[in-house]
């Protein structure tokens, strides 16, 4: 059938007119692909991989990022410390009025750091407080040095032979963060999302400050964090150990357990051992009498004992805690043991494979520390024991048996 002139001159107009417009939006989506690339790369030093940042679930929209100055780069390395990372489909999500919200951010670094690790405080416990859910941190696994939180994953990587002016760095690493979910956990995506960022970047840092080492691909599926705290006798990974003492069946000390997964590539690994709040207000009923010091418990978790190892670099600038104010937190250092002199603060050392490791034992709140300080260097030891016999730990050092008195604060 024959078209009329009139009728395709008008199909050949409309045509026309959608190939423009076709082009114009393909031409806008290219644009807006291409800077929200450019706003990751300059906020990050093109260390942070975009394209990864991208695929998070809010990472859709307009993407802008939050200026460095000149105190956001490290003076000895010239990378930036951290980046932040803004969209608009956050800010929609959110309900911002400026409809745009920070929701991501990479962090990187070197080891040794110059600004100290700090030891658990007293004040501080191993589980959430205001009712939300505590999901204790795991290893990535995947042979990679790694740690996963509700919200981000922290990665290391060796690098002894790199051209950091710092002629002590020995390692580094890299975080990918999203803003934390409320009471809950990112998504399995965004998780496994979150590992392939932090690995690549430190990936790109060790490119950049000439490591040799590179760090496998991130594991394709990063399991979700399990809740806690659970009963002490359930525990299997690294509270195991006080689930066999038997001691969770006895009064004042703690019921349930936050803990991880084993690793021995862990930098940072923690057992936490609290009472439930029932367990606490049954020991300060008997308690209370004969210790008019002591204090009412007013939340579950709120008596515990927090156990930590801290491996390799981070044990060069570990110092306890101090909760007084003006108070220089003391150092805990390699090959030596002690314990605080202001805080029920305790640690013990050990080489194992050749890296020093140092661990903490923090008692909390004090009213309970000062009840239960000399029954604990027991269960310290316990805990150290496991710990270097599951890493063929040497070396082993421990605070004396003398240190563990309701004296610190005195001197």
């Amino acid at each position: 059938m024959r078209i009329p002139d009139g009728v395709r001159k008008t199909v050949n107009v409309v045509l026309c007119l959608a190939a423009v417009v076709a082009i114009g939006w393909s031409g806008r989506e290219i644009w807006v692909v291409w800077n929200n690339h450019r706003q990751i790369d300059a906020a990050c030093g093109g260390l942070v991989p975009a394209g990864r940042v991208l695929d998070l679930s809010e990472a859709g929209g307009t993407i802008s990022h939050r200026r460095l100055d000149d105190d956001s780069f490290d003076p000895d390395t010239g990378i930036p410390h951290d980046c932040e990372i803004f969209s608009t489909e956050a800010g929609e999500r959110a309900g911002t009025d400026t409809g745009i919200r920070w929701f991501f951010t990479g962090q990187m670094g070197v080891l040794p750091a110059g600004q100290p690790q700090i030891a658990d405080a007293p004040t501080k416990g191993p589980i959430g407080i205001l009712g939300r859910t505590t999901y204790p941190p795991q290893p990535l696994g995947g042979g990679i040095a790694g740690r996963v939180t509700d919200s981000s994953v922290t990665v290391q990587l060796p690098c002894a032979e790199g051209t950091a002016e710092d002629p002590s760095v020995r390692a580094l690493w890299a975080r990918a963060e999203l803003m934390p979910p409320r009471g809950g956990q990112v998504s399995g995506h965004d998780r496994t999302v979150l590992a392939e960022t932090a690995v690549e970047t430190a990936n790109n840092l060790a490119d950049r400050l000439g490591c040799a080492e590179r760090l496998p691909d991130a594991p394709d599926d990063v399991p979700a964090l399990t809740a806690g705290p659970v009963p002490a006798k359930r525990a299997e990974g690294t509270c195991a150990w006080y689930g066999k003492t038997g001691l969770s069946d006895r009064s004042p000390y703690p019921d349930e357990v936050v803990e991880s997964r084993t690793d021995g590539r862990a930098w940072d690994e923690s057992c936490g051992l609290v009472l439930d709040l029932g367990r606490a207000n049954r020991v300060y009923a008997k308690e209370t009498d004969a210790h008019d010091w002591l204090n009412s418990p007013d939340m579950p978790g709120e008596w515990f004992v927090s156990l930590r190892t801290y491996a390799g670099p981070v044990t060069d600038n570990l110092h306890l805690t101090s909760t007084d104010d003006g108070e220089t937190p003391e150092p805990a250092v390699p090959g030596k043991a002690g314990r605080s002199a202001t805080d029920p603060v305790w640690w013990a050392s050990s080489v194992c494979d050749g890296r020093p490791q140092i661990h903490t034992m923090t008692l909390g709140r004090r009213g309970y520390a000062k009840l239960v300080a000399s029954r604990m260097e027991d269960v310290f030891r316990a805990y150290v024991d496991d710990v270097t016999t599951r890493r063929h730990c040497t070396d082993v050092v421990f605070p004396g048996h003398s240190t563990f008195r309701a004296d610190w604060g005195e001197h």
